[in-house]
């Protein structure tokens, strides 16, 4: 199967600085992904050039087959058949809701203008606000009528450029949610560009992460959480503490809290020096358990804390316990590790 989008040795500059680096990745038709870094990594400068806003160094991009955008050429932004959402959802504040979403419907006569006004609102579940003004919406809504506005002309590829950044954090998850429910369900491939991990978990089939103007990994959210790439991207996503440990084997390592066993990645032997990441879950509260650790701090979440615990060695580890266990700060707990994926990478020089 042939990828509607394509980025081939994507690079893009302003001056002498480099912004974005030999950039390459595919995206299938009706998948959502989402490009994931820190402020200034580049993501929102690929998604400019795939959207014709931004020219190329480098590379090129092709979109259904055909090349959107190269050194030597580019399609204007507005024959791309690219819809984007902005940030700041850019909505006419003298437009009502419907005006607002039929404004790039210009070439379609009256009645059919209307008729995909209202699908596309009743799609979004605005279909009621359709005479109201913007300044009579709240931010949750006026993201949607943005979003039924850029799916209005049926476009073949949607951009989100940190679409939900303005919202607080509960309607930001929800929403999150909802968009890509309405997303999957008109079959839009689409990508989304974020500085938030759980944002871009919630929503998106593929996640590129980047660093530097660079590509560190390109792969599903389960893939990046327990196969990351390199230790930039085990170490930007979720939570975690790197503890050193040596390869005893083919299928072991030994760490302070013991010898774990599996399949040990293939680029060590027998007695290399590595540092294992350890992810919360991974540190099991366990009374029985020989092993303990004090308690050094502790975050309630509801229906679980996140305690940062001290090993004897004086290494810090973090722990994902059931909010029964209610420990006091620099109390002992017994803890075992439950690891059923190994990320391990060499140990680095202190």
């Amino acid at each position: 199967m042939s990828a509607l989008l394509e980025l081939q040795s994507v690079s893009q500059r302003y001056g002498d600085k480099a912004v974005v680096n030999d950039m390459s990745f595919t995206l299938q038709q009706g998948e959502i992904a989402c490009l994931l870094g820190s402020s200034g990594c580049g993501k929102t400068t690929v998604l400019r050039c795939i959207a014709g806003f931004e020219p190329l160094a480098g590379g090129e991009i092709q979109l259904a087959g055909r090349r959107i955008a190269s050194v030597a050429s580019s399609v204007p932004a507005h024959l791309r058949q690219i819809g984007m959402v902005f940030q700041d959802y850019a909505l006419f504040p003298h437009l009502n809701v419907q005006e607002n979403v039929g404004f790039g419907l210009g070439k379609l006569g009256r009645s059919e203008r209307e008729a995909r006004v209202m699908a596309v609102l009743d799609v979004v579940g605005l279909a009621a606000y359709a005479q109201a003004f913007p300044h009579e919406l709240s931010g949750g809504q006026q993201q949607r009528v943005a979003l039924a506005r850029a799916l209005a002309p049926k476009p073949q590829l949607l951009l989100l450029d940190e679409p939900f950044s303005n919202l607080d954090v509960d309607l930001r998850e929800r929403l999150s949610r909802e968009v890509r429910e309405i997303l999957k369900s008109q079959g839009t491939t689409a990508i989304l560009v974020t500085h938030d991990q759980h944002e871009a978990f919630a929503m998106a089939d593929k996640v590129g992460v980047m660093h530097q103007g660079r590509l560190q990994q390109w792969a599903p959210p389960y893939e990046l959480y327990h196969e990351p790439a390199s230790r930039y991207v085990a170490d930007f996503i979720g939570q975690g503490a790197f503890v050193p440990g040596k390869v005893t084997g083919p299928r072991c390592v030994t760490l302070e809290l013991g010898e774990y066993c599996s399949a040990v990645p293939r680029q060590f032997a027998d007695g290399d020096e590595v540092d294992v990441l350890l992810r919360p879950d991974d540190v099991v509260h366990d009374d029985a358990s020989p092993v303990t650790a004090k308690v050094l701090g502790k975050v309630f979440r509801g229906s679980e804390f996140l305690y940062t615990l001290q090993l004897d060695s004086g290494q810090q580890v973090l722990a994902q316990v059931p909010s029964h266990h209610n420990h006091a700060i620099g109390e002992p707990i017994g803890i075992r590790l439950e690891l059923d994926h190994l990320i391990a990478f060499r140990r680095q020089p202190a």
